[in-house]
């Protein structure tokens, strides 16, 4: 998993409240167990009509917003079915963040283990970002996940919150199988000791 310290990047704003996760990436494409592939048809029924053509006025498909790194969205993203290829569909496009009023558990915690930082920020502040996310590639918007910080094109920085052992995980790319993999040596003692000790099993 890649490292997340700071991204500076180009926001799209998307003040659509309840944005779920089939809206996200809908249920035809969840025949994959491949977590690369899936940007293409991120936010698919939005992006394209039913022909395949792309649809102007949809956010991403917009010049200034087509290599956005960062979304603001409105209150409760990834609402829905806890499917996980959500995550791995923003990742694909190469969304590094999402900054919201409020995020569903399931999606929340399953874009940490997918190198996605979710921001919960105020109203207020996610109001003033959503303004600056309008600007498009004129306005860069910087999260800094060691200061735990957001900071507008105009310099205006909001604080937020992170759980310490998620943000650990982000910082050094650690999901659960790095998890399990920085305990190594330990348990390749284990599986000697207890080779040793019950070679029947």
């Amino acid at each position: 998993m890649d490292k997340f310290t700071t991204v500076t990047g180009i926001a799209a704003p998307m003040p659509l409240v309840n944005i779920d996760t089939d809206m996200i990436i809908p249920k035809q494409f969840l025949k994959t167990i491949k977590r690369s592939g899936l940007g293409v048809n991120l936010f698919d029924e939005m992006r394209y009509t039913p022909e395949g053509e792309e649809i102007p006025d949809f956010v991403l498909n917009q010049p200034a917003w087509r290599e956005s790194q960062i979304i603001v969205a409105g209150e409760n993203f990834g609402c829905g079915s806890s499917r996980e290829h959500a995550p791995w569909a923003l990742l694909d496009f190469g969304i590094r963040c999402v900054i919201s009023t409020s995020f569903a558990d399931i999606f929340y915690n399953n874009c940490f283990k997918n190198g996605i930082l979710p921001v919960v920020l105020p109203e207020a502040a996610v109001a003033v970002l959503m303004e600056d996310a309008r600007k498009g590639a004129n306005a860069r918007i910087t999260v800094n996940l060691e200061d735990q910080t957001v900071t507008a094109s105009d310099g205006t920085s909001f604080a937020f919150e992170v759980d310490a052992f998620k943000k650990h995980c982000l910082i050094n790319g650690l999901d659960d199988i790095g998890l399990t993999m920085e305990k190594a040596e330990s348990i390749d003692a284990f599986e000697k000791q207890n080779a040793a000790a019950r070679p029947w099993a």
